[in-house]
């Protein structure tokens, strides 16, 4: 793929103000995309793109702030800068109380575009961190099998090894075990981390640790 680390997708109607910002950014090592409509660019848009989006409000055809919708659908992770005059202000709030990271005002100095553009790179590069390590677990709680994740569902609880083993009907040994398998597979040192892990991973692991152990059947 492409190195698209810190590109910053200009949209925007105006061919003035995209040459202008594409001129600027670049002068600061940023890569540029410009786009003169929304449609032209939900048509390129790839799920996988890595930087931020400075979007002008208002533009014929489709807003800004309908562009902003529909990449919400689309689960857009990029964060989101738009760009507006006076009169439009308002309308800009609106699209951060939706997302948006911040909103810069026509006319606008180069400093401020360079503050908002940083501020959204570094949102991007936490977000992606935070992302990956959330996929990261979830591929280790894949891992475990059904009775390891019931056993963590009641580690996640706050039950003792000997109230698991009461709650599954198992010896105490047998949760000891499952624990330390669980420990393994998650890769975590402690029950600190281990707890982190788990909840960490978010909804894709919360419909499962969240049953109550015996809802459902359980293989060794």
């Amino acid at each position: 793929m492409e190195d698209n680390e810190r590109v910053v997708y200009i949209v925007d109607d105006d061919a003035s103000v995209r040459e202008s910002l594409c001129w600027l950014l670049e002068s600061e090592s940023y890569q540029t995309r410009g786009f003169a409509s929304g449609l032209e660019f939900l048509k390129a848009y790839q799920p996988d793109w890595h930087g931020c989006i400075a979007l002008d409000v208002r533009m014929p055809g489709m807003s800004g702030l309908e562009l902003q919708e529909q990449l919400l659908q689309r689960g857009n992770r990029l964060p989101i800068i738009i760009i507006t005059g006076h009169a439009d202000v308002p309308m800009a709030i609106r699209a951060m109380k939706a997302g948006a990271s911040d909103f810069i005002e026509k006319p606008y100095s180069d400093e401020l575009v360079l503050e908002s553009i940083q501020r959204a790179m570094d949102l991007a590069d936490r977000e992606r961190q935070v992302q990956d390590e959330r996929d990261t677990f979830q591929r280790r709680f894949q891992a475990l099998s059904n009775r390891e994740r019931e056993v963590l569902a009641c580690v996640v609880e706050g039950l003792s090894n000997k109230a698991i083993a009461d709650e599954l009907g198992v010896a105490l040994k047998t949760v000891e075990t499952h624990r330390s398998r669980i420990m393994i597979k998650m890769k975590v040192k402690s029950l600190s981390d281990l707890v982190r892990a788990a909840l960490f991973a978010g909804n894709f692991v919360s419909n499962d640790i969240k049953k109550r152990p015996g809802q459902q059947g359980s293989t060794g």
